[in-house]
């Protein structure tokens, strides 16, 4: 009986291939089957700690960095705010030079109309004066004007200023002496004696001797 468990027993090394030599259905280590090529060996895979980071921060956009807000002690309430704002909204900022216009008219305008039209624009003292008929004296500085490229001296204050006015010069006697005037278009439908005053503010002087004409014959004491 001993006998027959040695002989069934199987050898230590008969379910293994010899040494060197592979099992069948196998190809040795290093060699690729009969009919196939030798496979090409796999790429070393990157290390998933290293290079992968680097290249996912390289690809992210750089982080917006947010300016720190000043304190509500720094800025002020809303109410401040808006007060700000109104201020400098109603602060007198450099305005653009407005285009001249009288009744709706531009003064090229007003020169290219017939003299019946740039009456009718007049004011009413104004239109009165030059429906009626203007006197010799009036007339004659009219022409003399038209013609002059000088200043033009006149006692006539009343004259009404016409838009063919602007530019000249006029020399208007106050009762004292002649005072220079220069019409702009903003003078039209004025009187020649609006710009030519005839009284002075008054101003008086210091208390004492000399302020007034009485007092310059005070004893001085």
């Amino acid at each position: 009986m001993a006998d027959e468990k040695k002989q069934d027993a199987p050898k230590p090394g008969a379910g293994k291939a010899p040494a060197g030599k592979a099992p069948a259905g196998k190809a040795p280590a290093g060699k690729a089957p009969a009919g196939k090529a030798p496979a090409a060996a796999p790429a070393a895979a990157p290390k998933a700690g290293a290079a992968a980071p680097a290249a996912a921060a390289a690809a992210a956009p750089a982080p917006e960095v947010k300016k720190p807000k000043p304190s509500a002690r720094h800025m002020g309430t809303a109410k401040a705010a808006r007060r700000r704002l109104r201020k400098k909204k109603s602060q007198i900022q450099a305005r653009r030079k407005k285009e001249f216009t009288y009744r709706g008219h531009t003064l090229e305008e007003l020169l290219e109309l017939p003299m019946a039209d740039i009456i009718e624009l007049l004011p009413a003292r104004a239109r009165r004066t030059y429906i009626r008929g203007l006197n010799s004296e009036q007339e004659s500085f009219i022409k003399r004007l038209r013609a002059s490229d000088k200043p033009v001296k006149t006692h006539r204050r009343e004259i009404p200023i016409l838009p063919e006015f602007v530019g000249k010069t006029v020399q208007v006697y106050n009762g004292k002496e002649f005072s220079t005037v220069e019409i702009r278009a903003e003078m039209v439908g004025h009187y020649l004696g609006e710009f030519a005053l005839t009284r002075k503010a008054v101003r008086h002087s210091g208390l004492g001797v000399g302020a007034t004409k009485s007092s310059k014959f005070m004893p001085l004491k």
